[in-house]
């Protein structure tokens, strides 16, 4: 349960999801999903409950330490740095050698179709590259949920078909659980 104010964001929500699924939040602007997915990462703390991670309370956990990927609504990668670094970015906050990084980002990309990719900068890259360069940073840390906060919403319209597709393939083939 979270409440903001006078306004209830989530009533006792209850869900459990079962490894590799898919699950997507739907619902009305403001009626909870992003705060639902807010409290299962970390960022926003519950007024009431627990947020279980196969069988493990996570609810007080900092995001960093939570075991879950993120893709957020903007991407949040770094004009600064290559696609490959994007990608071992998270690999590098865990202290992962330098080497291993660089191998898990390469492959990372490689299994977003983005093989060869790596010392591009991400201002070169398409609207649809820079998602799956999104999704490679957030799968690289092998997470044991992948959280997606509208991940397509800044694609038009026929971009949004054609990633939407195969960012499912992409978590099918990969056995992810995911939370859109």
């Amino acid at each position: 349960t979270r409440r903001f104010r006078d306004t209830l964001a989530g009533d006792a929500l209850s869900l459990e999801i079962a490894s590799g699924v898919l699950v997507a939040l739907m619902g009305a602007s403001g009626s909870g999903k992003t705060t639902t997915r807010r409290m299962v990462a970390g960022y926003e703390p519950p007024d009431a409950g627990r947020v279980l991670l196969e069988g493990t309370d996570i609810t007080n956990r900092p995001p960093r330490a939570s075991g879950l990927g993120r893709v957020f609504q903007h991407y949040a990668l770094f004009p600064h740095m290559t696609v490959q670094e994007n990608v071992a970015f998270g690999l590098e906050a865990r202290h992962v050698p330098k080497q291993q990084r660089i191998a898990q980002a390469r492959q990372a990309l490689a299994n977003v179709g983005l093989d060869g990719y790596g010392e591009r900068r991400v201002q070169a890259l398409s609207g649809g590259e820079q998602q799956r360069v999104a999704l490679a940073r957030a799968l690289v840390i092998e997470p044991h949920v992948l959280l997606l906060d509208e991940p397509l919403s800044n694609l038009d319209p026929m971009l949004r078909q054609s990633t939407r597709d195969e960012l499912r393939e992409i978590l099918h083939r990969l056995q992810v659980t995911a939370v859109s």
